[in-house]
């Protein structure tokens, strides 16, 4: 008896878990679904038809707000933007990573701590500080000085997350690559990037997400509206587009699908990736 009851309230423990996860799933997932949905309705038909799947489909609202909110240059420049910064990021955040945790050097922990509480201080706060270092280097209103921002905002995190997955890597695989005569670039670009991969899939995902929704800092740098990155050209596009909801939800769906793809490519090294201290490869 006392078994079958364990055995009972065991599944209904799991079922409510089960239950509790598909909600929150649910309720994460319907308003994308919703958001390209209307992307294919009408502004006739956006409030009329009921069904979850449209009647009709419209696909010339992609093409509208392709062309009418200029989308073409604007989702150029956030892929640029994107693949740039996040790849500094990579190989300027694993050096300084690496060097903290298998380096000796003087300061080696007080700077590890300052970046540290760099991550306490709100971005909007440093973007004072960065427009004023841009305006004295003549960096404003140009793709370099853009992107070296955007490489600065996501250094602190990076380093300390692939700091945390370094400290756990193998003494014995750094003596071993050295007896084939690695040097310190050899170990770390043979030995621990590859064990890095699941933290690096975080690092990606968290920063391109960072830089592709970044907004604030890209309006403060950017006079030029052709250097603008999509997220400063759909608050454009939603001022002129107000009330054509289907072509705004066109829009707002050629924004968010790059990143979701980007996210689901990776998402299997996501939970790898922030338990690396403990899991390696």
């Amino acid at each position: 008896m006392k078994a079958n009851k364990y055995v009972f309230w065991g599944m209904t423990k799991s079922t409510l878990i089960h239950v509790f996860l598909i909600s929150v799933g649910l309720t994460c997932i319907f308003p994308i679904f919703w958001m390209i949905r209307c992307a294919f309705m009408t502004n006739a038909t956006v409030f009329v038809d009921q069904g979850l799947i449209p009647h009709q489909l419209n696909f010339g609202n992609f093409a509208i707000a392709w062309t009418k909110g200029n989308f073409a240059v604007y989702f150029l420049n956030s892929v640029i933007y994107t693949v740039c910064v996040v790849t500094g990021i990579v190989f300027v955040s694993s050096l300084a990573a690496y060097a903290f945790s298998r380096l000796q050097f003087p300061g080696k922990n007080i700077i590890f701590y300052l970046f540290v509480a760099a991550m306490m201080i709100p971005l909007p706060g440093s973007f004072v500080a960065m427009f004023v270092l841009m305006t004295k280097l003549h960096l404003v209103n140009t793709r370099f000085g853009y992107i070296l921002c955007m490489i600065n905002v996501g250094l602190s995190m990076s380093i300390l997350l692939f700091k945390t997955f370094f400290d756990k890597m193998p003494h014995e695989l750094e003596d071993a690559a050295r007896i084939d005569g690695c040097g310190k670039l050899g170990i770390w670009w043979n030995m621990a990037m590859p064990f890095a991969r699941p933290a690096i899939a975080v690092v990606v995902i968290f920063n391109s997400l960072n830089v592709w929704n970044e907004y604030i800092l890209a309006t403060l740098l950017f006079e030029d509206s052709k250097l603008m990155p999509l997220q400063r050209g759909l608050v454009v596009f939603q001022g002129a587009n107000s009330t054509d909801y289907p072509v705004l939800m066109a829009g707002l769906t050629m924004a968010a699908i790059p990143i979701i793809i980007v996210y689901l490519i990776m998402q299997k090294h996501i939970v790898k990736g922030l338990s690396s201290g403990e899991v390696l490869g």
